[in-house]
């Protein structure tokens, strides 16, 4: 997988270089797990890494300065640039120890973003890039949040993030909860941060019930199960099919 760097200075890139090279080498024994237990095959071409600004007004109009477009990882590694986006989110609340959390987010933290990303390569998922996905793309947001959270983070930090997400759940639900989540996607990037970022939770949080409580961990059976739905023609929404309703 290449590497390529689009910065407007040469300082900007001397600024990251050291975040980058870390995260690059975290990223290939995330890749041999992906590889060994979670069917990836195919490795995207490159990883263009970028400031915050490129990434969200000139290489794509997307808010969130992470993302894949086809075949190539787009990753801003600014992480002050990331710990004001997530501030940003709470649409001026107070919420104090949320605040705190996102004042101190981690470089751990930012990695399991980039992993996010490589984790939507893998052939377990059956939708495309290129495809419509609208009935199901909580499931796979979900799964590429749970999975790096779970291999990557300590134990205390898996756990913190999720008490904070849970937390955000339910200060917007009664703005954002009417929408049912299987219509996640259908609207990607659309209105204001906290409300795409709410879907995110939201799926975060029913992937991770469903592979740690309705299937007491074992991850095989859920994909499984997501397998079988569409193979069987997708008859129900998926959140009716694993009863989530």
């Amino acid at each position: 997988m290449k590497q390529i760097y689009a910065f407007e200075k040469v300082d900007e890139y001397a600024k990251y270089q050291n975040i980058i090279e870390k995260f690059g080498k975290k990223l290939k024994e995330y890749q041999r797990i992906l590889e060994e237990n979670y069917s990836l095959s195919e490795m995207p071409k490159a990883i263009m890494w970028t400031t915050e600004e490129l990434a969200t007004t000139i290489l794509s109009t997307i808010p969130i300065p992470a993302y894949t477009n086809k075949d190539i990882i787009y990753m801003s590694p600014d992480l002050p640039a990331w710990r004001q986006l997530f501030m940003k989110q709470l649409d001026g609340k107070a919420l104090p120890h949320i605040r705190n959390f996102y004042e101190n987010y981690s470089e751990n933290h930012l990695m399991t973003i980039l992993a996010h990303e490589l984790t939507h390569h893998s052939d377990l998922f059956i939708d495309e890039f290129e495809d419509d996905r609208g009935d199901s793309i909580w499931f796979e947001e979900g799964m590429c949040q749970y999975l790096p959270r779970k291999l990557l983070l300590t134990e205390e930090e898996f756990e913190e993030i999720t008490n904070v997400e849970m937390a955000l759940v339910e200060v917007f639900n009664e703005k954002y909860g009417i929408s049912p989540l299987d219509e996640f996607g259908s609207n990607s990037y659309e209105g204001s941060l906290s409300s795409i970022m709410y879907d995110y939770w939201r799926s975060y949080l029913a992937v991770k019930f469903l592979v740690e409580v309705r299937a007491n961990n074992d991850i095989d059976m859920i994909f499984g199960e997501y397998q079988k739905w569409h193979k069987e023609g997708r008859k129900l929404p998926l959140t009716e099919y694993f009863e989530l309703n």
